[in-house]
């Protein structure tokens, strides 16, 4: 889900506007992260929408656990539907392992909540994340990796989106490795990588 593309002429849309905040991510995206996972460990996509993340996982033979809070109906993967992740308490049946393009309005939140539930936390954001103050914990003591294309990603449209469709996206996104311990004293790693390759 998420994201902030398709937005007005002259900025984005308001939040009433977009609703549920459904960005599709790229199936090229996804594809580019499966060589980063590992294949025997099971996989939450906590914010799966119709399932963008969830196809391509599964697609690669990945055990993918899917939810999310709102039923996006035949079409979609989802296991579970009406499931508020940011109400979800540690479980030891959940997986370690959660790979999500949360709505954009909700990245802190879920990336917070996320790292009380599994070992490593994947989320897929615009770039400019990095910066922030109200991120710093996040930032400063959970980041590990990320993952940035060295061309632009397909244009991600809201759902429901009826203007004019653009090829490529303005800004860069990015995959976020957090891990819920990392190591004391370890530097995050930047790696670009091609979302054509993948």
């Amino acid at each position: 889900m998420s994201q902030v593309a398709g937005g007005t002429q002259f900025g984005r849309h308001s939040l009433a506007d977009r609703k549920n905040d459904l960005y599709e991510t790229p199936p090229c995206a996804t594809r580019a992260l499966i060589p980063f996972l590992d294949p025997a460990e099971a996989i939450w996509e906590p914010a799966c929408g119709p399932g963008a993340i969830v196809r391509e996982l599964r697609d690669a033979g990945f055990r993918v656990m899917a939810s999310d809070l709102v039923d996006y109906g035949p079409e979609g993967v989802a296991d579970w539907t009406g499931i508020d992740f940011l109400l979800e308490r540690p479980d030891p049946c959940w997986p370690s392992v959660i790979v999500t393009n949360p709505p954009f309005k909700l990245a802190d939140e879920f990336t917070r909540h996320a790292l009380t539930l599994a070992r490593t936390v994947w989320i897929f954001q615009r770039l400019n994340w990095l910066e922030g103050v109200k991120r710093a914990d996040l930032m400063d003591r959970h980041l590990d990796h990320i993952l940035l294309g060295r061309e632009r990603l397909p244009m991600m449209h809201r759902d429901g989106w009826e203007g004019p469709k653009l090829a490529a996206s303005a800004m860069p996104f990015a995959w976020f490795r957090f891990e819920a311990e990392r190591p004391a004293g370890r530097v995050a790693r930047f790696e670009r990588i091609s979302w054509r390759g993948a």
